[in-house]
């Protein structure tokens, strides 16, 4: 994330004032509730995660154990266990659209 100067945004009356809380030092102003993004919602990531999943699931169901497929794709047997639990009883109807 990049930064902006605030001389070059904010009059000066509200820079002497944050001043008094924080001088010369960063600061982060988050955005508005109603602006902000849903996780991920800039990037394909959570498509990716479905599809890593759905592999996942489909590779369990195939007889592989989870500790291969904790190996397999670099996540901890909890992780795949979660993985396998919280996804549907049908992959093919619920998490292929």
């Amino acid at each position: 994330m990049g930064y902006i100067r605030a001389e070059e945004i904010l009059p000066m009356e509200v820079i002497e004032l944050i001043q008094q809380y924080v001088d010369g030092k960063n600061i982060y102003i988050p955005r508005k509730p109603a602006k902000r993004q849903a996780w991920g919602a800039g990037t394909q990531i959570k498509q990716e995660l479905l599809i890593r999943n759905q592999q996942i699931y489909k590779d369990h169901l195939a007889g592989n154990k989870i500790s291969e497929l904790a190996s397999k794709y670099y996540l901890s047997e909890k992780s795949i266990q979660r993985i396998i639990r919280n996804c549907p009883k049908s992959v093919g109807n619920s998490w292929e659209k």
